[in-house]
């Protein structure tokens, strides 16, 4: 499937890293941009490029604002993936927690945002079928259930 293009404000974010943040972020969010399901946007939202669900599908958000997918930023000392998606579903962040203990490699993560210095910190694998996992509708539905 052809992607969209990547919006210029997703570019400028990029451009204004150093290389080395650079260097690791932008395999991560080709991994992740080839992993997502149809309907989710790519744009900045809160500071950062991320994946929404766009106010034209659900306009009835708590805040006004899309419902976050997933997002990606360079923070100061390391590179922060939020995958809201686990954040809303226990069974799902359970998953991805034991197959992540299961590659023997450290995972730094609190309830939605998985922490990596490096790009070999990150189990792309793992992070690509966690994306695909989860529709706009199936997003939607916990969404719904979980805000009231």
């Amino acid at each position: 499937m052809t992607q969209p293009p990547v919006p210029a404000d997703v570019e400028n974010y990029f451009y204004d890293l150093n290389p080395a943040s650079r260097a690791v972020l932008y395999p991560v969010i080709d991994v992740v941009r080839d992993a997502m399901p149809p309907g989710y946007e790519l744009g900045m939202h809160f500071g950062m490029p991320g994946w929404v669900i766009p106010l034209r599908t659900y306009p009835t958000t708590y805040n006004g604002r899309p419902l976050s997918y997933v997002s990606l930023a360079a923070q100061k000392n390391y590179h922060s993936l939020y995958l809201m998606a686990l954040y809303s579903n226990p069974t799902a962040d359970a998953a991805f927690r034991a197959e992540w203990a299961a590659t023997g490699r450290t995972l730094n993560m609190g309830k939605s945002c998985l922490r990596f210095k490096t790009l070999a910190d990150v189990d792309l694998d793992i992070v690509a079928r966690s994306v695909a996992s989860v529709s706009v509708e199936a997003f939607l539905a916990t969404y719904e259930r979980i805000k009231h």
